[in-house]
Order: structure tokens, then C-alpha cells, then sequence
């Protein structure tokens, strides 16, 4: 690819990026979390109990930042911490009303993005998925984390 044809495809790439990437912080009706924990308990919901480390590489924040928004969703009683019988092992689960904050403030979010869905097409919404995951993955290597080669 000449520099010309890469350099087109960053500046139309960019602006849509970033225009994703602002709706991290767009606030719903009704939400009743704030972003980081609804983002803490979108992992630990749809992947089970973490500890902070795991947490921080995968919502690619510093571990302290990770720490104290943990200790927020703490105090609110969203999430609780956990150790193994060793207390070697130190994981974060959610709570009874962190798990029903999080489907309440993933319905919101679902009716709006399923709306977009609806408009742009189930085929094309799965292909735009399929292309995301591939660009993330051309960006896990670029940054040297290593992502499958698709």
C-alpha cells in the first residue's frame, strides 16, 4: 500500500474511530451506573471473576485506575472482592445489585444500538463486527500485545 492510499485510509478512518469511541461516555435514560462501572461490570458479567490485573489489561487502563474505580463500585455495593483459601488469589465479582444495575443499563443500551442495528441490517451490522474485530487485531499487534492473526 503506497503512503498516499495509507494516509487516505487513516484520515477517513480516524474521524469514524473517534466518533465510536466518544459514545464511551454517552449517558442513557434511566442508567443508574456510571461509565467505569458499567465497563467493570460488563467484564465481570459476561466473563466471571477477574482479578484487578486481568481487569486492567483487558479495559486497557492502569491497574491503580482500575483499583480505585473497583473500590467506588465497592463502596456502592456493585461488586465485592474475593481471595482463595490462601488469600493468594484476589478477584472481583459483582453483587446482586451490580448484576441488576448492569442488565438494567444493558437494555438501555441494547434498545438503542439495536435500533441502529435494525436501520443498518443484520447482515451488514455482522460484517461491520467482523471487520472491527480484524482492525482491533491489526491494532493488539501493532501495539506488540500479540492478537491471532486473522
Amino acid at each position: 500500500m503506497s503512503d498516499d492510499a495509507r494516509g487516505a485510509a487513516l484520515a477517513a478512518l480516524g474521524p469514524e474511530v473517534m466518533r465510536l469511541a466518544a459514545r464511551r461516555s454517552t449517558s442513557y435514560e434511566g442508567s443508574v451506573l456510571d461509565q467505569s462501572a458499567f465497563r467493570i461490570l460488563w467484564r465481570l458479567v459476561e466473563d466471571g471473576p477477574k482479578s484487578l490485573t486481568d481487569l486492567a489489561d483487558e479495559l486497557q487502563l492502569e491497574r491503580s485506575t482500575v483499583s480505585r474505580q473497583v473500590s467506588a463500585a465497592v463502596t456502592r455495593g456493585l461488586v465485592e472482592r474475593t481471595a482463595d483459601e490462601d488469600l493468594r488469589v484476589r478477584t472481583v465479582r459483582p453483587t446482586a445489585a451490580g448484576l441488576a444495575a448492569y442488565r438494567n443499563d444493558i437494555a438501555l443500551r441494547a434498545a438503542v444500538w439495536g435500533a441502529a442495528v435494525a436501520e443498518l441490517g443484520v447482515d451488514r451490522a455482522r460484517a461491520l463486527a467482523a471487520e472491527l474485530r480484524s482492525f482491533n487485531d491489526a491494532l493488539d499487534r501493532a501495539h506488540g500485545h500479540g492478537a491471532p492473526e486473522g
